[in-house]
């Protein structure tokens, strides 16, 4: 794994300040973003690209997040140490690591298995301890339910109910919802046991939420 090194650390610190620019102000989430080396997720013929505020492709039809995205969904989160997480789509592993700086209860699900693999050595490299898996994501992991936190790094059609179901009471689900062009980023918190309520944010767009649940892959 790449060393990381001054000029790594500067970059970060010149991302971080941007991210404040674009609105980002929970001093946590920009600590958090600070930590984890996002170069370190390119391969070396790219890391040029790493500290630029854009998505990147990864391979597999899939792209590791604009640094400004990650840091918005996990401002909306609103998380708390003690929190249970589950992110539907581990991708890259980035916005993972992001999550592992603010809870150490991070659990994430993988759709494509050839990302899944290549995610879970370097994670494992990187001395990260999410609980990764490989499967539908749009159906959630019911049998480690309930979590105080669900993070959907894909674009839906619609909420998925099998996540709503697996939110614990007082529990928020960060999701974007749309076409397949742009979707709009909401926020769920479980009330009680049948009440939610729903706030909506920026317009983005991201790849598609594959599954049952989600768009069929």
């Amino acid at each position: 794994m790449d060393s990381d090194s001054y000029r790594h650390r500067g970059q970060r610190r010149a991302l971080a300040a941007e991210l404040r620019r674009k609105g980002i102000h929970d001093e946590q989430v920009l600590t958090a973003m600070l930590a984890v080396p996002r170069h370190q997720f390119f391969d070396p013929a790219f890391q040029a690209h790493a500290y630029q505020d854009k998505a990147f492709p990864i391979g597999e039809g899939q792209t590791i997040s604009q640094p400004y995205t990650v840091a918005y969904q996990t401002q909306l989160l609103r998380l708390a140490p003690t929190d249970r997480v589950l992110e539907i789509g581990t991708g890259s592993g980035y916005q993972c690591c992001v999550l592992l700086q603010l809870t150490s209860q991070v659990f994430s699900i993988e759709y494509n298995q050839v990302l899944f693999e290549r995610t879970r050595r370097r994670l494992a490299t990187m001395h990260q301890p999410a609980h990764l898996f490989c499967g539908d994501g749009s159906l959630g992991l019911p049998a480690h339910a309930p979590f105080d936190k669900i993070l959907v790094t894909a674009g839906s059609p619609t909420i998925p109910r099998p996540l709503l179901r697996q939110l614990r009471v007082g529990g928020a689900l960060v999701i974007p919802v749309g076409d397949a062009q742009s979707q709009r980023m909401l926020r769920v918190v479980r009330e009680s046991g049948e009440e939610f309520v729903r706030e909506e944010f920026e317009t983005f767009r991201f790849v598609p939420l594959l599954g049952r649940a989600g768009w069929e892959g």
